[in-house]
């Protein structure tokens, strides 16, 4: 099974999120904690990061019509 890991950068364009924004949702539960890759280096799984954008899009739709 392969998982792809995406660095802070990518998470970053992909999301359109600052990196503090980014630490502090995943400090209230609000975004995919990251995995340690050894040292002071982490990641994201990458089927974690796009969950959490269909989530969000979803969540504005639903918005959208109430």
């Amino acid at each position: 099974m392969s998982h792809n890991i995406l660095r802070l950068p990518e998470v970053k364009q992909r999301t359109g999120l600052s990196r503090s924004s980014i630490y502090l949702r995943i400090t209230n539960n609000e975004f995919p904690s990251s995995i340690s890759l050894g040292g002071r280096s982490v990641g994201w799984l990458e089927k974690d990061i796009d969950k959490w954008i269909v989530e969000r899009i979803e969540q504005s739709r639903i918005n959208d019509l109430g």
